[in-house]
């Protein structure tokens, strides 16, 4: 068995990163689609919630399972795996449009998401220095939300009625499947992953697993239901799908600044500062009158909130092996996950009032400002009594 070494020497990125821009575009316009789609198919409007919360059940019960299924398959075949899945619950929706068939589908989508996601963190985590993980953090963030951005401007280009934005979708699949059956070398050597101990998930930094909860309940809400919202806010479909795409390329965009920042200062001061900002997007965008400005103000919205998961991950695995870097994923995949199945409900118990969607993320973002500059606060005073002592 190859040691840690000799594993992050082999660990060659290009085959999840190019799988993941392709995954990424499908999955970004899949998510906008379904919701606008659903009167198209004969389905209530009413749905979209609970297709959103389904799915990311599917998501949390994909971080209890797969890493079983990685260790016994490795990461690459695990990749084919989810991705076909994922197609095959697709295929389901077209073929039978009925709403206990989709809420089925939308599970498995859930579940199958999760593993990509634990396939690609683990895969690029499996570097050998803080700062390796935090630039590959940044290139897998912004291969994701880079897609996921591209993947919005379909809705203009292929609209949201019909078939073949489905067989668009499912085309792009296909071509990331292609990536690792092509790509044959770089996957990380085989290694005998350890799980986390409950003793050693429990001692998991709690602001990592506050920030990976906090960027469920955030993005949750904004990929089940903003399009809605924004739709009911805009004049034509197309401003729909661009709003939506400033919001995910914010997302991209503030990722290699993070991948900068987050080795070379305090992580949860971090996550407080980009919440913050977050605060000033939701202003923005409730109060802009001029489309230039209302875009502005997604992007900025977009950067804050996608900004939090790869800083809370790259916060738990600051001071693990890499035989444990799966397991860790996949704790903090779960957390993220309860945060998006819970997010898309609360967000709908606020959905009578004018911006409902708007007041529910301000009120996350400016809890979780508070609560990471206590613990940055608490940090530096530990510090400070340290040096004095």
């Amino acid at each position: 068995m190859l040691d840690v070494a000799d594993n992050c020497k082999s660990n060659n990125p290009t085959a999840p990163v190019i799988g993941l821009s392709f995954f990424a575009v499908a999955s970004g316009f899949l998510m906008s689609l379904i919701p606008l789609s659903l009167g198209n198919f004969g389905l209530s409007p009413d749905l979209a919630p609970w297709l959103a919360s389904i799915f990311y059940l599917g998501l949390l019960l994909g971080a209890l399972r797969v890493e079983r299924l990685i260790a016994k398959m490795g990461h690459r075949r695990g990749f084919v795996l989810f991705l076909s899945l994922l197609i095959a619950s697709i295929v389901a929706m077209l073929l039978l449009p009925g709403a206990s068939v989709w809420l089925a589908a939308r599970l498995l989508a859930g579940f199958t998401v999760a593993g990509v996601f634990v396939v690609v963190e683990s895969w690029l985590l499996m570097a050998d220095s803080v700062k390796a993980r935090a630039r590959r953090l940044g290139i897998y963030m912004a291969a994701l939300y880079g897609g996921s951005a591209l993947g919005q401007l379909a809705i203009g280009e292929l609209g949201t009625q019909g078939v073949l934005p489905y067989l668009f979708v499912i085309v792009l699949l296909l071509l990331a499947i292609m990536a690792p059956v092509l790509i044959r070398s770089g996957e990380p050597a085989h290694q005998a992953q350890q799980r986390l101990s409950l003793k050693e998930s429990a001692n998991l930094s709690r602001p990592a697993i506050i920030g990976c909860l906090v960027s469920g309940l955030l993005l949750g809400p904004i990929y089940g239901l903003m399009p809605v919202y924004i739709d009911n806010q805009v004049d034509e479909p197309a401003q729909t799908g661009l709003l939506m795409a400033a919001i995910i390329l914010g997302g991209m965009a503030v990722q290699p600044l993070i991948s900068y920042l987050s080795p070379r200062m305090d992580k949860r001061l971090l996550m407080a500062m980009c919440t913050l900002v977050g605060l000033v997007g939701v202003i923005g965008a409730i109060e802009s009158n001029a489309f230039m400005f209302k875009g502005l103000s997604y992007f900025i919205l977009g950067a804050a909130s996608f900004a939090l998961y790869p800083i809370a991950i790259s916060l738990a695995c600051d001071k693990l092996p890499s035989t444990k870097i799966v397991s860790a994923t996949e704790v903090m995949l779960l957390c993220y996950s309860l945060g998006s199945v819970a997010g898309p409900l609360l967000a709908l118990s606020l959905s009578d009032k004018g911006h409902g969607m708007m007041i529910y993320l301000a009120i996350c973002l400016l809890s979780t400002c508070l609560y990471m500059l206590l613990k940055s606060l608490q940090k530096l005073d530990g510090q400070t009594d340290r040096l004095q002592s």
